[in-house]
């Protein structure tokens, strides 16, 4: 049986802007191309910050100057950005299999996310997202009940949860997909965050960390190897000290230590390993791969990286 695999893109793997986009997925799609070829049974998903952010400000803005149009909810803004960030990925994954000889069909799909109503997070929001706004623009936001930061000397911007994944909604079809061996991208920038309501569900006002939805997407597709592609080659411990170190084999115990020490950002790296030591513990013989897209390669041969076991 081929070895399962979920590959999270960060931000570099994908850019920023749809220019940056279109060039920055032809260089991912060389790496996840690799790992096909190798024979891996690939599950990929991506980040979406720029992209969601861009969408909102976009949609809403449009509502300002229209009348009759509403703003987007945040869990609509979630979807398109799966929608057009898959849709440049899967063309080029597809184009760069095909140029290998290798014929593989590469899908999209669109994915909801479910959350706890009652998660801490609904009372903490953290991401911060769109356009700078004035006071005026900002009161009538906290009217609507949305959460708004002041940036000094800045604005005000709207900012939202980031909820905990308790359960993906199609992981059904991305299981059957899997089995059929066909590439899939899902749980794009974390899924679309959704509130369980019967059989209703409802979008949440949140934004899902996208590290931990691969954790859940591994998890659920019971992935032997979880691979975070980010931007650096090797996580370090004791930044800018004298004791600086790259971490390149670890244990989940000595994860779990450097974690609750505080060596690792917040908003940054402490997602990637609270993922990958949640998805090993799951079941023995898992694995985590935290690496650039570019060195990827050579982190699968036990070059470089840091691998968590």
């Amino acid at each position: 049986m081929k070895k399962r695999v979920v590959v999270a893109l960060g931000h570099r793997a994908l850019g920023t802007t749809m220019p940056e986009q279109m060039e920055a997925v032809k260089k991912s799609a060389v790496a996840i191309a690799d790992l096909i070829e190798a024979g891996y049974q690939v599950a990929i998903t991506h980040s979406n910050a720029p992209q969601v952010g861009m969408i909102h400000t976009a949609l809403n803005e449009f509502a300002k100057q229209h009348e009759d149009y509403t703003a987007a909810p945040m869990s609509v803004c979630s979807a398109m950005s799966q929608g057009y960030i898959g849709y440049d990925l899967q063309n080029r994954i597809r184009e760069e299999l095909l140029n290998r000889g290798i014929f593989r069909t590469v899908s999209t799909v669109l994915t909801q996310v479910i959350v706890d109503p009652y998660d801490e997070a609904f009372y903490t929001p953290t991401k911060v997202l769109g356009r700078y706004m004035n006071a005026e623009e900002a009161n009538t936001e906290r009217k609507k009940g949305n959460y708004v930061v002041e940036e000094p000397g800045k604005g005000y911007r709207r900012i939202v949860s980031a909820p905990n994944p308790v359960s993906i909604v199609e992981i059904d079809a991305i299981k059957a997909l899997l089995d059929a061996d066909q590439v899939v991208i899902a749980c794009g920038g974390g899924g679309i965050p959704v509130l369980q309501q019967d059989h209703h569900l409802k979008g949440a006002s949140a934004v899902i960390e996208k590290d931990l939805a691969a954790g859940k997407l591994a998890e659920e597709i019971d992935a032997e190897l979880l691979v975070i592609l980010t931007s650096v080659e090797r996580v370090k411990i004791n930044m800018n000290c004298p004791e600086e170190e790259e971490l390149g084999g670890i244990t989940v115990e000595q994860a779990k230590e450097y974690m609750e020490a505080g060596h690792f950002g917040v908003y940054n790296m402490l997602p990637k390993f609270r993922a990958s030591v949640e998805f090993i513990e799951g079941r023995k013989g898992r694995s985590a791969l935290i690496t650039s897209f570019d060195r990827l390669g050579d982190a699968l041969k036990g070059r470089t990286g840091t691998v968590i076991k």
